[in-house]
């Protein structure tokens, strides 16, 4: 079994995994940006010509070229930035959308198991909004980042250049500047990663309040749940209230210290000119490549917030991508095109996160083409037995065995594309009654299409719908009857014509005329195919080769309906009882 794995994200990992891939964008981008940035300095470098050679000499021959020379800078900083916008922007919000793909597709492949412990809303927001931090790194933030430090040093020789008494000067505010930046970006990333769990907590709450609208309404719970949103609410902007704060404190630390910088340019700058030794053309000139400076390292700091907020969000994919599949607790695979269906129990056991076994040395074989019934009172184990039989569980102890080949060890591909599952509350997705049927089998025939649905006998209700099949059902198909859902449920397995059959209750939500309808169904489907019938209409089982009475995790009783019935044990109880009923 593969470990998960759960470590912070470095520079190095992003490096290799998101911007090596894309190494040649990148320097493209960062050439877009050095073009950008240095033609950005022509307007500062020719305030000084302005001041000192056109105004001081009334030079108008020099005036045209600082002139020209300044709308050429213009124009090319324009199209270097489109260019910028048009090359990293969309390949970021590309690269979110495969992010997406993957983490989607991850996350199918985990087990049962994981699912059970995850709200469904809480996935869905890691899915969509964990990765979308990743536009700042491969975006134009990185390269914004860069190219704002270039900026910063260009900026930077040129000051000395002028001045290095004034220069020495502004360096004290920026280095004191740099050092609550990066104080502050360690501070913050946890918050954006609280923020991503807490975002997902809440998400999931209101998935599952919408999802149970009927429950809401029907126990007049509305206040409750809005009360309950309430708070996820209340944590959420807590929690941005802090990061807010952190940036609050950078920008306002930013402007403190270079406004005291800029106080300090100003008298030295003054005594300068009165001395002497810089003219004013000089001082313009520092002060604008000052501003040159100062800008991008005041951008640098929002852009670093922003990387700090997409590494929090990328810690929390990475938790995912590092979760161990269905796939990785496979030790030596073995693929099998072909499955007669021989399921065999060998003393199996399991629990649930290790704590008291559910179900208890379960031993029993079914033959290929056998119905084999699992009966006993709620919370018996009866489910999770054919959950294991549809390896959705694995068994913390023994043994389960597909044509005599270990479980454990079959392609979960091979396996379930030869497996069909009604449950008792079998979900219908949105759509059209067709789409739900043809689900496992998109490409199939139409001939197949309306066998499955005549076998099923929806068309006994489709039938009298003005759009037929084509009816659109809601989400989980809540237009229809419970009777009607369970009827597309047996249709869609009939159509995947499988090989193994888990039926849990697969008649329980219709009325006794589709019952009847659905019984000569179900028997023509369980033909030929190995089914375990999870049942508690007793009724509905009498014709199973072997039928297992499970209580407290263990078989009780096993035989034939009338074998058990002459032992007047245990199944002979449960039946004589739902007989007077």
């Amino acid at each position: 079994m593969t470990e998960t794995k759960k470590s912070k994200i470095t520079i190095a990992h992003v490096f290799r995994t998101l911007i090596r891939p894309r190494i040649s964008l990148l320097l493209l981008g960062l050439l877009l940006i050095v073009v950008n940035r240095v033609s950005g300095l022509v307007l500062p470098g020719a305030t000084k010509y302005l001041m000192d050679d056109v105004i001081a000499n009334g030079d108008l021959d020099t005036l045209k070229i600082i002139l020209i020379a300044v709308v050429g800078a213009i124009l090319v900083q324009s199209i270097t930035s489109f260019l910028l916008t048009l090359l990293l922007s969309v390949e970021a919000q590309h690269l979110i959308a495969r992010m997406r793909v993957q983490v989607q597709e991850k996350i199918l492949k985990l087990p049962i198991r994981y699912f059970d412990n995850n709200k469904s809303g809480s996935l869905v927001s890691r899915i969509m909004n964990d990765v979308e931090g990743v536009r700042n790194i491969v975006g134009t933030g990185l390269v914004q980042l860069i190219g704002g430090s270039l900026t910063a040093i260009l900026a930077f020789y040129m000051m000395v250049n002028i001045s290095w008494q004034m220069t020495l000067l502004v360096l004290i505010p920026v280095a004191i500047f740099g050092f609550i930046s990066l104080k502050a970006f360690n501070y913050i990333r946890p918050i954006f990663r609280k923020r991503s769990v807490i975002n997902a907590e809440v998400t999931g709450r209101l998935t599952e309040s919408l999802n149970g609208i009927r429950v809401i309404k029907g126990f007049n719970a509305e206040k409750q749940e809005i009360s309950t949103f309430n708070e996820g609410v209340e944590r959420l902007f807590n929690n941005v209230r802090k990061s807010l704060t952190t940036t609050s404190l950078v920008t306002s630390s930013s402007t403190f210290l270079l406004g005291l910088a800029s106080v300090g340019i100003m008298g030295l700058g003054g005594y300068l000119i009165v001395d002497g030794s810089m003219t004013t053309g000089d001082f313009l000139s520092f002060t604008l490549f000052l501003g040159f400076m100062i800008a991008p390292i005041v951008q640098m700091s929002n852009i670093g917030t922003q990387m700090t907020e997409a590494f929090a969000g990328l810690d929390r994919t990475e938790e995912i991508m590092n979760e161990a599949t269905e796939e990785d607790y496979i030790d030596s695979q073995n693929d099998l095109k072909e499955i007669r269906g021989h399921i065999e129990f060998k003393d199996v056991s399991f629990a649930y996160d290790g704590e008291k076994n559910v179900v208890e040395n379960i031993s029993f074989t079914a033959p290929p083409g056998s119905v084999t019934a699992l009966v006993g009172s709620s919370g018996s184990g009866k489910t999770t037995i054919a959950s294991l039989a549809a390896s959705f569980l694995r068994p913390n102890t023994g043994l389960i065995t597909i044509d005599g080949f270990n479980l454990s060890n079959i392609s979960i591909n091979d396996y379930r594309s030869r497996l069909g599952v009604v449950l008792q509350d079998d979900f219908l997705f949105e759509g059209t009654i067709r789409e739900n049927i043809l689900y496992p089998r998109p490409d199939s025939s139409k001939e197949d299409l309306l066998g499955a649905v005549k076998s099923a006998h929806v068309n006994e209700f489709t039938d009298r719908f003005d759009d037929g099949l084509d009816t659109l059902i809601g989400e989980r198909g809540v237009k229809l009857s419970g009777g009607q859902r369970q009827r597309i449920a047996i249709a869609r397995a009939i159509l995947a014509d499988p090989a193994i059959l888990l039926l849990d209750e697969a008649t329980s939500n219709l009325d006794t005329e589709s019952e009847s309808f659905i019984q000569e169904s179900l028997s023509q489907l369980m033909r030929g195919r190995t089914t375990l019938v999870i049942a508690h209409r007793l009724s509905t089982i009498r014709r199973a080769d072997q039928i297992l009475v499970i209580e407290e995790g263990n078989i009780v009783e096993r035989g034939t309906h009338d074998e058990l019935i002459q032992k007047e044990g245990r199944y002979y109880e449960l039946y004589t009882y739902q007989a007077r009923i």
